[in-house]
């Protein structure tokens, strides 16, 4: 495969993951309206806001099923028929969230709805972001696998600022009453619609050669891929674990619950919080890639380790933003985006701990189970929390900085729990460890 063809492919992966990932996070800029619209109006506010967190981690709960059936059938079938479903499935799902009757027209049944609707983009993004790092790692050179996954890193956080910056549009330009009528339905409207035009991009993609190397050779396995993980790839899945724990805490405090963290805990303006959110994603795509790029030179634990102390700078510029003056926190969140660098080698890890033949199915078991507990808690926990200390997330945030350090100091010494990074002409892989 030619490099020009390569990259074209990976930026067809990174768009659609961009706009399945703008699907699944536009919940959370809007979950203030949701709260006010989609719950009895007698009910107190904290007891709203849990209610309406408890929906938003709900996506994150069934991300496991997502990831264990759409990865099955990856392994098993293809990777490309798969990858075209899950957004299939993002798209419809969150084009009827936009016409969702609220709690005044059907009452119960709304938030019950809502729930139902979000479950089905949880099963869909727990496909989703496995396979794109499958899928994209597979069409590219092994020793270039680093900046692939950094590629599919700066699609998903486009996402991200696709949606703080149409939400930021949609606050300059309508009223809070006018939010409340339709405004709130746009975003997910504005999704269900490019979510169709990602479907048709993705039609544009080919099979991996990795897989039709395996399929033409006889190399698949014949049980379920993950009954093979389960039993034979038990290191591969503790360390896949561990460092998703990493991701689901770089993408989750830096991305998602920044609004949040911004309007409730340093009272910083709706608006105000949109730039901010904004300006942290665009620095985020800029880490990952350049995080990928130095995986690729310098291997996974050296970026582990750096980048732990970068999410620890990350912590320490959102311990500040209690300081007055937009210029200031431009600059803060500038900082906040470039400390989520580490997530870069994250992908790279769990990919070189799975060989091809079940690759599909270690990545997705491990990212989608931990992220569900990760991912469904943390946003109750930092609710929680946050009561008795405000910066909750900051502490956070350091122990998870420390954590990645040990993670690194651990794949330092320790590089044959990556060993699966290429693959000869049968598509098997070798076991080479990380240099």
């Amino acid at each position: 495969m030619t490099h020009r063809h390569s990259l074209k492919t990976l930026c067809l992966v990174a768009a659609g993951g961009a706009l399945e990932f703008y699907d699944f996070v536009i919940f959370i800029f809007v979950a203030d309206f949701i709260a006010t619209l989609f719950f009895p109006p007698h009910l107190p506010a904290w007891l709203v806001s849990v209610q309406t967190f408890g929906i938003f981690a709900t996506g994150y709960l069934f991300r496991p099923l997502g990831g264990v059936v759409f990865a099955h059938f990856g392994d098993l079938f293809g990777r490309r028929n798969v990858f075209l479903f899950s957004i299939l499935l993002m798209a419809s799902s969150t084009l009827s969230m936009a016409f969702l009757p609220d709690y005044s027209e059907i009452g119960i049944a709304a938030p019950v709805i809502l729930m139902l609707l979000r479950i089905l983009q949880g099963i869909a993004i727990g496909g989703e972001v496995p396979g794109a790092w499958t899928f994209a790692s597979e069409h590219i050179a092994p020793e270039r696998v680093g900046f692939a996954c950094g590629i599919v890193g700066a699609g998903l956080a486009f996402g991200v600022f696709l949606g703080s910056v149409v939400m930021e549009t949609i606050t300059t330009t309508l009223s809070t009453e006018d939010m409340l009528h339709f405004g709130w339905r746009l975003p997910f409207l504005l999704g269900g619609m490019l979510g169709v035009i990602a479907v048709y991009l993705r039609r544009m993609l080919h099979e991996t050669p990795v897989f039709m190397a395996l399929r033409a050779h006889r190399s698949l396995i014949p049980e379920p891929p993950l009954r093979t993980v389960l039993k034979h790839y038990r290191g591969g899945i503790v360390i896949s674990v561990l460092c998703t724990w990493v991701v689901a805490a770089c993408v989750l405090t830096l991305s998602l619950l920044m609004p949040t963290i911004l309007q409730k805990l340093h009272y910083i303006g709706r608006l105000e919080t949109l730039t901010i959110t904004s300006i942290s994603a665009a620095f985020r795509m800029l880490a990952v890639i350049l995080a990928g790029i130095a995986v690729d030179y310098a291997g996974p634990a050296s970026v582990f380790i750096v980048g732990g102390g970068l999410l620890a700078a990350g912590a320490c510029a959102l311990a500040t933003l209690e300081s007055t003056g937009m210029n200031y926190l431009c600059i803060v969140s500038a900082v906040i985006g470039l400390s989520g660098a580490v997530a870069t080698a994250v992908p790279v890890v769990m990919i070189r701990s799975f060989p091809p033949q079940v690759r599909f199915s270690g990545v997705s078991f491990s990212y989608t189970v931990s992220y569900a507990v990760f991912g469904g808690a943390l946003p109750l926990c930092m609710a929680a929390l946050s009561e008795d200390n405000a910066l909750a997330h900051v502490y956070f945030l350091l122990c998870v900085s420390a954590g990645a350090v040990i993670i690194g100091i651990y794949l330092w010494f320790s590089p044959a729990i990556i060993r699966y990074r290429r693959h000869n002409e049968d598509g098997e892989p070798t076991t080479s460890g990380d240099e």
